[in-house]
């Protein structure tokens, strides 16, 4: 009944839009919170092995949030923005378990990465900017 492309592709588009949205939100606020804030959340890819560049770390995860949420939305170079924000949730994750911090601490980290490496093999659909712009085979 709804195995059609146009329902795959409205299906494909409000996902973008209400996870585009909410990643936008998220990131925001870490965006405009500065160096002192950038220091903190760039702290979390010590739990991957790498001890320095921490400001310019979380200043890239916010970015990744802000911007990749926003075209997420657009439909617009969309793979890129999600192996972003993959990298971004994989390293969140990471730093969760690596805290100790229980399946429920975590869980929305690794449900995201999983969503964005999901959205990055299927693409954004023929409802996107990148269509338009033949940026991608959607």
């Amino acid at each position: 009944m709804f195995a059609d492309k146009t329902h795959r592709d409205i299906g494909l588009l409000i996902i973008r839009i209400g996870i585009g949205a909410a990643f936008m939100l998220h990131g925001f606020p870490k965006l405009s919170g500065g160096p002192e804030l950038w220091v903190n959340l760039g702290g979390a890819i010590s739990f991957i092995g790498i001890d320095s560049f921490h400001t310019f770390f979380g200043f890239m995860a916010a970015v990744s949030e802000f911007a990749g949420g926003l075209f997420l939305l657009l439909g617009l170079l969309m793979r890129p923005a999600c192996f972003f924000l993959f990298c971004t949730m994989a390293v969140a994750t990471a730093m969760h378990i690596g805290l100790g911090d229980p399946f429920m601490k975590y869980s929305h980290a690794l449900e995201a990465a999983v969503l964005f490496l999901g959205l990055i093999l299927i693409g954004p659909g023929r409802i996107s900017l990148d269509k338009v712009f033949h940026t991608c085979d959607v």
